[in-house]
């Protein structure tokens, strides 16, 4: 059997006994309506996702997939650093991941290096002319952390040419109109 089938069997076992606990708890709670309050869904344990994963990547130092599942677990628990480095081990297996850029370049915006995150941003775009979300990050950047309106509006212009009515679209306007009314 393949290592990325056994990794991916187990995160749909992972994910089915989350749907199956969530399930059940909801049928409690349709029983129990009157007499309780309604419970949250239990959290997934980040810490044990993390120490699954690594432990992946340690068997596995060419398993692209746990790279990027790790550089995604470190995104989300707050760990900029740790993502920025599991995001490059995967980006060496493969560099053209838009998706696994713009990432990247969102953890480098956090720890404040902007011409890194910049530079993520482009890469992602020149990967992928359609990737809308490295546009928006890039706006975001030369906006708020560089005060380059100029950049900001010419990657905005982009982004709304090949997203014009989609999420973010409207955000990316009113910041447009922002920016035009500025002198």
């Amino acid at each position: 059997m393949k290592k990325e089938t056994i990794f991916f069997a187990v995160v749909a076992m992972i994910i089915g006994v989350l749907v199956a606990v969530i399930v059940t708890n909801a049928r409690k709670t349709d029983r129990n309506a009157s007499s309780a309050p309604v419970s949250s869904a239990p959290a997934v344990n980040a810490g044990q996702q993390i120490t699954m994963l690594e432990g992946i990547v340690v068997r596995e130092p060419s398993n692209r997939n746990a790279w990027v599942q790790l550089g995604n677990a470190y995104f989300d628990s707050n760990q900029p650093m740790k993502s920025i480095d599991a995001y490059d081990k995967a980006l060496a297996i493969n560099v053209n991941d838009p998706n696994v850029l713009t990432d990247q370049g969102i953890m480098f915006r956090k720890l404040g290096w902007f011409a890194k995150a910049v530079s993520a941003f482009e890469q992602a775009y020149r990967v992928d002319s359609n990737h809308g979300q490295s546009l928006f990050n890039l706006g975001v950047v030369y906006r708020y952390d560089l005060q380059d309106f100029a950049k900001a509006k010419e990657a905005w212009e982009r982004y709304l040419k090949i997203n014009p009515s989609g999420p973010g679209a409207d955000q990316v306007r009113a910041e447009l109109n922002f920016i035009n009314s500025q002198p």
